[in-house]
């Protein structure tokens, strides 16, 4: 086979190896991490199942941690399929590399028995002398040295494979051992996952007989959103109002005109300024951090069927993330604060302005920002208020532009 050929099998065969190690660590590290968010996860469920009134809302945690434990052993499964194909590789040099070694062997086994016949002097010397003339004594000289050469590096190379291939069997042990305990770790995580299943069902079952009430605290919930949102809605035309209204008087005093038009309060007219910020925030989309430093997403954007009653819609106009008691709301980018509101005597929010977008954070127990302030991405900006009768600490976190409700979950990051 070529020389070349065999280099480029070893530089694919080498690069293969690097790209599934690279893998294979990327995977333990979000294995890592799942497993972080389920023990996080069953603090939150600790917390709400203490609560008695609060079944509905153990079933949405306890339905984040079964889809945590399903992207677990989704991980490990890969894991494992990546590791078969690294033992598959290394089984196969190990092949390759003892019937080279036999070769080897062989061939310089026969080296020995023929240097052993000659290996007296006076034949070495009468192979010499035998020589027809000087040039034919030169060549057989040369050839005598390039044997004894050839044997020593083919020796070296039998003492080198032999060490490679007994690297490859230590490594194919150890990738055994590893392959059998991620195997043992997912199996292990099947039957806590089952176990969990069968909990949330009992859990089902049990919240089915309260079928009429759940479903009138819903529709009762679902009336005091809209009602925020109205008030968000008023918030935000008065906001959009005021700075068009500041706009057009800046550059009636640039023109000299005394009189100001009348302004929109649907769609803000830009500053260059608040063009920058606004397209730093546009592209930054996908890319935000959440709002909280940790936590899962317990209710979508948009409509959708109650997590129980499929029949029942609710609509949401942000996402609601579920954290641990005691977090911060922090802000998902720089901006100005437009407003601090008073939603309800429990509920404070926040809503800052970033050009022509708007971010608002609800169901805050106290605020930490003051309107107008600047604030910069991360900032922490109030505490998340936990709810006395389900225990449950939750943010409703809403993006818009200008009026428009925009979907946060194609906005935060790894969301």
């Amino acid at each position: 086979m070529p020389k070349f050929l065999l280099s480029l099998i070893f530089i694919c065969t080498t690069s293969l190896m690097w790209a599934q190690d690279s893998q294979q660590e990327k995977l333990e590290q979000r294995k890592a991490q799942i497993q972080q968010e389920i023990r996080d996860n069953e603090k939150m469920l600790q917390s709400v199942k203490k609560k008695e009134k609060s079944a509905v809302n153990v079933y949405i945690v306890q339905s984040n941690k079964i889809k945590l434990k399903e992207k677990l052993i989704n991980t490990t499964e890969k894991q494992t399929k990546l590791l078969s194909n690294d033992m598959y590789i290394n089984q196969t040099k190990i092949n390759k590399l003892k019937k080279e070694l036999e070769v080897l062997k062989a061939d310089y086994a026969k080296m020995i028995l023929k240097s052993y016949k000659s290996r007296s002097e006076q034949s070495r010397a009468m192979f010499l002398l035998s020589s027809e003339n000087f040039l034919q004594a030169y060549k057989r000289a040369q050839y005598m040295k390039q044997y004894t050469s050839f044997r020593k590096n083919q020796g070296e190379e039998i003492q080198s494979k032999s060490v490679q291939l007994a690297d490859y069997n230590a490594k194919l042990d150890s990738q055994r051992q590893v392959k059998k305990k991620i195997i043992a770790e997912n199996e292990k995580e099947r039957i806590a996952l089952e176990a969990e299943k069968k909990e949330q069902q009992k859990l089902v079952n049990s919240i089915k007989k309260d079928k009429n009430k759940i479903i009138a605290d819903t529709k009762s919930k679902q009336q005091e959103a809209k009602r925020i949102d109205r008030q968000i809605d008023r918030l935000i035309r008065e906001a959009i109002a005021a700075a068009n209204r500041k706009t057009a008087a800046e550059k009636g005093k640039v023109t000299g005109t005394k009189s100001v038009a009348a302004v929109s309060d649907t769609k803000i007219a830009l500053t260059a300024e608040a063009k920058i910020l606004a397209a730093d925030f546009k592209a930054n989309r996908g890319k935000l951090p959440w709002p909280v430093e940790k936590g899962f997403v317990s209710l979508g954007f948009g409509d959708q069927a109650h997590p129980i009653y499929n029949t029942l819609v609710i609509h949401n106009s942000g996402v609601e993330i579920t954290t641990e008691s005691g977090s911060n709301a922090r802000a998902v980018f720089e901006g100005v604060v437009s407003s601090v509101m008073v939603l309800s005597p429990i509920n404070k929010a926040v809503m800052i302005q970033h050009g022509d977008y708007f971010t608002v954070y609800q169901n805050l127990s106290s605020v930490s920002v003051s309107k107008g302030e600047k604030v910069s991405i991360k900032q922490n900006i109030g505490k998340i208020r936990t709810s006395g009768e389900t225990g449950k600490t939750t943010i409703k976190f809403s993006i818009l532009q200008n009026t428009t409700y925009n979907n946060p979950q194609s906005w935060l990051y790894n969301m």
